[in-house]
């Protein structure tokens, strides 16, 4: 018996259906891409720079300070209209205090050494703990970027993913730098 040949528009269309299955759960699941609509995180991502989001990482470790993270609007964003994701740099996780004072950030006493903002904050933020399963972050354009100094805290569960890959201009393709310079000891906890 010979096999019965299937009709090529059959084939065409399961092809297609599984792709797009395929391509949804990637996106769901694993990555997605995405694109800088504003200059909060100049100089480290520019308007229209492109992204590869992977979200597999969360699943196995927690997020660490220096992560530039993609995330949903936390409930006190959702209360001034804003529905579309944010993206920002981990700045404190749980259990550090941090302040701004001085032109300078501070986690647990100590002044951090970034190098990739693109300029010092013209702002005061008073010693704060982060509470547990929350993360403070801020935007690399500190002077120019609405985030947790203004807002508060994000949840651990409004986190979609992690900032890992810029594709797009092709002159800036490569990874991000996500290590900051903290300090290398363990510091004294602002009280």
């Amino acid at each position: 018996m010979t096999e019965k040949e299937e009709n090529p528009l059959v084939e065409l269309l399961k092809t297609l259906v599984s792709a797009g299955i395929l391509a949804i759960g990637i996106r769901a699941c694993v990555a997605e891409a995405r694109y800088i609509p504003s200059e909060s995180m100049l100089p480290t991502l520019e308007i229209n720079d492109r992204l590869i989001i992977e979200k597999i990482s969360y699943h196995f470790r927690k997020p660490k300070r220096g992560d530039v993270v993609v995330f949903s609007p936390t409930e006190a964003l959702k209360k001034e209209n804003y529905q579309e994701a944010f993206i920002k740099r981990v700045i404190g996780i749980p259990g550090d205090v941090v302040e701004v004072k001085n032109n300078a950030v501070y986690v647990n006493g100590q002044k951090l050494n970034e190098k990739y903002i693109l300029n010092p904050p013209e702002y005061d933020y008073p010693p704060t703990k982060v509470p547990p399963g929350q993360y403070l972050v801020l935007g690399d354009n500190r002077n120019n970027s609405y985030d947790s100094h203004y807002w508060g805290f994000v949840p651990l569960k409004n986190l979609i993913g992690r900032a890992a890959i810029r594709f797009w201009p092709p002159d800036r393709l490569g990874t991000l730098n996500d290590q900051p310079l903290y300090p290398d000891t363990e510091a004294k906890q602002v009280e």
